[in-house]
């Protein structure tokens, strides 16, 4: 963690962040009863695409195929037009089937609670299992992607040059109970103002803390 930025400073952003934005649609889905399987499926339909049309989608599948076992008998003709808007859609019918069948016959039809054996599914990286760990299991973990990755540099909380170096250094300087919101703020923040390209820093509400690295460069 760079000399000039504080635990404090962190903990005065993520506050601020959760005063501005609402859950996004991966915690949507498991507000109300935590499903890790729902989590774990909707997370792999939700790369590449947006919120509201994973969230759409992920609706459609469930009231259709409830559990692993029901899915992993599913025939892709079936899945196909349930989660045609996702990007990917032929791919990731694939992988449902595929992690559906190995909950089935690896694991009795539960999701692993690990990241190691989350990670071990096809289609699932450390990304994605930290998803299920949060949203599904209410865990303590910091998932990472791209805007994670970005803002956290964006910040001046680090200097890292890829997701997995992102995640052990947040893990390392944000307090635990941040944890689980981490992903979730600076996702919603990384979508409509701190974006890659002609950050809106005028709307922002964290600039008074944001070293804006890389900014206009």
């Amino acid at each position: 963690m760079p000399r000039s930025v504080s635990r404090n400073s962190i903990v005065s952003v993520l506050r601020a962040l959760g005063r501005t934005y609402d859950w996004t649609a991966l915690n949507r889905l498991s507000e109300k009863r935590r499903s890790p399987f729902r989590t774990l499926i909707a997370t792999i339909l939700s790369q590449r695409t947006r919120d509201e049309i994973t969230y759409e989608a992920a609706r459609r599948l469930f009231a259709r195929f409830r559990t692993p076992e029901k899915l992993a008998r599913a025939r892709k003709s079936e899945i196909l037009p349930l989660i045609r808007a996702c990007g990917f859609y032929r791919v990731k019918a694939d992988t449902i089937r595929r992690v559906a069948r190995l909950l089935v016959e690896r694991h009795g039809g539960r999701v692993p609670e690990t990241m190691d054996e989350l990670t071990a599914l096809p289609g699932v990286g450390r990304k994605t299992a930290g998803c299920v760990l949060v949203y599904g299991f209410a865990k303590d973990a910091i998932p990472v992607d791209t805007h994670v990755h970005r803002i956290s540099n964006r910040l001046g909380w680090l200097r890292t040059k890829t997701p997995g170096e992102t995640e052990i250094t947040l893990q390392k300087i944000v307090p635990r109970r941040f944890w689980q919101r981490v992903n979730d703020l600076l996702v919603s923040h990384g979508r409509t103002v701190c974006r890659p390209i002609g950050p809106r820093c005028g709307a922002c509400s964290v600039e008074r803390w944001c070293a804006k690295a890389g900014v206009g460069n």
